[in-house]
């Protein structure tokens, strides 16, 4: 799509550090729209974007945990920055595996924001979107942690398992129409969400990767017209060795 017939790329999640990463790399020529909380804060990231190329820059308030907003919030999207090129859906919290484990306030936030308000978004964009009748993407970040659930973060896993399936089954319904979902499948990321988890002494699992190396990994699925994106590649063999060890094994797995 040559710039001057380009739609705008949305980033829902104006803060996340994969997300900036990744608008940067298809923000040249176009309309980009950063949606967070507190969207008078998000000058380092409309920075980087106008740096990038962006033709302009605008920022939205976007409460992902309030669902009962999203409806209005995409409605007005379409209206004010349409038509859109692409939505990248970024947000999401880690949490505290141990917390999580006890405190059902707080697995119950992990399991809002990393699933129910996903779905949410996800849901309301495709029928937007459907309704272009122009090529357009969603951009889904799942990840490793949801291929098979560990003990060590068994609710933030889960939200991912689940975030995956959804995923995917919305790619199939939308497989005849104008809209793409492209599904990313990140390793560990070393960055801003795991930098207080590495603090505790946790250490980067193997092939992991960082906030620019995957923007750039499926910032090239993306060019390429893919639905499904592993980062690092490497990382996609190893999920089928995972799903064949002994539950006996797999329970004592570290994070």
């Amino acid at each position: 799509m040559s710039s001057s017939d380009a739609g705008a790329i949305i980033l829902f999640g104006g803060r996340s550090e994969i997300g900036v990463a990744l608008t940067a790399r298809l923000a040249a020529g176009r309309h980009v729209v950063l949606a967070a909380r507190r969207p008078e804060d998000l000058s380092a990231e409309r920075a980087i974007a106008l740096a990038a190329g962006a033709t302009e820059v605008s920022v939205v308030a976007f409460d992902a945990d309030d669902t009962d907003t999203h409806p209005a919030l995409v409605e007005q999207l379409v209206a004010d920055y349409g038509p859109i090129e692409a939505a990248i859906v970024a947000f999401g919290i880690l949490g505290d595996a141990s917390r999580s484990e006890t405190d059902v306030a707080h697995a119950l936030q992990i399991a809002q924001t990393d699933y129910v308000a996903q779905v949410s978004i996800l849901t309301l964009l495709a029928n937007a979107l459907r309704e272009q009748e122009r090529p357009s993407t969603l951009v889904v970040f799942s990840s490793i942690a949801g291929a098979r659930v560990r003990r060590a973060n068994y609710v933030y896993g889960s939200t991912k398992a689940g975030l995956d399936g959804f995923a995917s089954g919305l790619s199939d319904a939308l497989r005849h129409t104008s809209v793409r979902v492209l599904l990313a499948r990140p390793g560990f990321v070393v960055g801003a969400m795991t930098a207080d988890l590495m603090a505790t002494g946790v250490k980067p699992a193997p092939m992991s990767s960082t906030a620019d190396q995957v923007a750039d990994g499926v910032a090239r699925a993306y060019r390429r017209g893919k639905r499904e994106v592993w980062v690092p590649w490497a990382i996609r063999p190893t999920i089928f060795v995972f799903r064949l060890l002994p539950r006996a094994i797999w329970r004592r797995l570290p994070r």
